[in-house]
């Protein structure tokens, strides 16, 4: 890419994908923000009530990223099929993933139901389990909505339309600021109602961007040829297992990532109040961060799986994924500084307790040393959902999650007294391997396809599978 015929279609490539990617990391952000409310509202209500909170939010989203990564395989999915002229199999697909969203979505709220009587046995602090648990008992009644939610959202990203995603996210956040403050303080006659406030404000959110995104989809023009509402398909069963078979390797990767921090929070809440508190601070900044390569990422996955529904050659596909890494990078670089800088200022945006605020704002110079093997790792990971390479990378997530980062965050926070400083230590050395793991599987893959001078002119590629 040094020769000047090259260097065009590179920075042409960049600006598509940050275009493409910038209503992604600001629909995520607000994702971020919506966590960030929900600490804020419970922090101003007490230390209990966030520490309660950040118990409460682990449960619910570890058990959520299976069922949002799986659903993941519609991204590239699509995008394949508009890169190659297949548009009118969009609509289809898009109904089958529906039903696999419902299917999901109710198990998920049955989990969520039986969870709650799994916090005292886990070790969880006696007098967090109340609290997590009303929270719990609210919000999962927002899960099956969550689900519906994921589908719409990636239907539209893969077809290269983001705006959705951020007008949505950004609306259930003005939603749930003014709806949680008062069921949490219990203002207007509403009763107090603390943690369970929360709870049941964010559920409500959930429905409301469920609902409001599907009355888009079915009146936008954009999507009128698809006819993505245009008649009832029942369930079938070829097209779903398809779907799985991508999906359920991304949800289970996801799900090895992101279980790592939850776990995390669920071990740190056994050590008390404080630790649970501060660290739900920081790991709610950290998950905000996180938000923009996250966005990147999917970004990266829709250009990679466009490159490979056109031809497949290997220069395009390159090409995605190194547009992908330099607006990374850059991002990286700038919340890096952030959390090195302005952690003490971050956190007094949380809470007013000293103790609290102190051991939060020293988790944050942790969080600012990860944030470049993260965002590498969550980008090599993209790409490879765009080749639909999805079953290796989620033993090499769980290797590097659990196998590393997992076993040497508990031996040194709690069986060597660290505290939640050893945990955020193996939080960052399982995204270093994650990173270095990930991006020489991409590599790797890459190499399996086929160069632009090798092919046919009307050669089309096969995914790469993941073998």
């Amino acid at each position: 890419m040094s020769s000047p015929p090259s260097r065009a279609p590179f920075r042409s490539e960049v600006r598509t994908t940050a275009v493409l990617a910038a209503p992604l990391v600001a629909g995520h952000v607000s994702t971020g923000l919506i966590g960030l409310v929900d600490s804020v509202i419970a922090g101003r209500h007490g230390t209990a009530t966030l520490a309660a909170v950040s118990v409460g939010t682990a449960m619910f989203w570890l058990p959520i990223m299976i069922p949002m990564g799986t659903l993941m395989a519609l991204p590239p999915s699509v995008s394949q099929l508009q890169g190659a002229g297949r548009r009118a199999e969009i609509g289809p697909l898009f109904r089958q993933s529906l039903w696999l969203a419902a299917a999901l979505g109710l198990l998920l709220f049955a989990f969520l139901s039986l969870s709650v009587h799994a916090l005292a046995p886990m070790g969880i602090d006696a007098g967090l389990v109340p609290g997590a648990s009303a929270f719990l008992r609210g919000i999962r009644w927002g899960v099956p909505a969550l689900t519906a939610y994921y589908c719409m959202r990636y239907l539209s990203d893969g077809l290269h339309w983001t705006l959705p995603t951020m007008l949505f996210g950004f609306g259930g956040l003005l939603l749930l600021l003014p709806l949680g403050t008062v069921m949490t303080f219990g203002l207007f006659g509403v009763p107090e109602m603390g943690a369970a406030g929360l709870g049941y404000a964010s559920a409500a959110m959930l429905w409301a961007q469920a609902l409001g995104f599907a009355f888009y989809l079915a009146r936008a023009r954009r999507f009128a040829d698809l006819g993505l509402f245009a008649r009832f398909d029942p369930p079938r069963w070829a097209e779903i297992r398809a779907l799985l078979k991508v999906g359920l390797p991304i949800g289970v990767t996801v799900a090895m990532e992101g279980g790592l921090f939850v776990v995390t929070a669920l071990l740190i809440g056994r050590l008390g109040e404080l630790p649970a508190a501060a660290h739900q601070i920081a790991i709610n900044v950290s998950a905000l961060c996180f938000m923009i390569p996250f966005g990147l990422a999917e970004a990266t996955t829709v250009r990679v799986g466009h490159a490979l529904g056109r031809g497949g050659a290997r220069e395009g596909v390159r090409r995605a994924a190194l547009a992908g890494l330099v607006l990374v990078l850059a991002t990286q670089t700038m919340t890096a500084l952030l959390l090195l800088t302005g952690n003490t200022l971050v956190v007094g945006l949380y809470t007013t307790d000293a103790a609290v605020a102190s051991l939060a704002a020293s988790l944050l110079l942790y969080a600012a040393l990860f944030q470049f093997p993260d965002g590498l790792q969550v980008l090599a990971a993209g790409a490879l959902r765009g080749l639909k390479d999805t079953r290796v990378p989620m033993f090499l997530a769980a290797f590097a999650y659990w196998g590393v980062g997992m076993s040497l965050g508990a031996g040194l926070g709690l069986g060597l007294g660290w505290g939640p400083r050893g945990m955020w230590t193996g939080l960052i050395a399982g995204l270093v391997v994650a990173s270095i793991l990930m991006a020489s599987r991409f590599a790797w893959s890459l190499s399996r396809l086929p160069s632009a001078d090798a092919m046919p002119a009307s050669a089309a590629a096969t995914p790469t599978s993941g073998a």
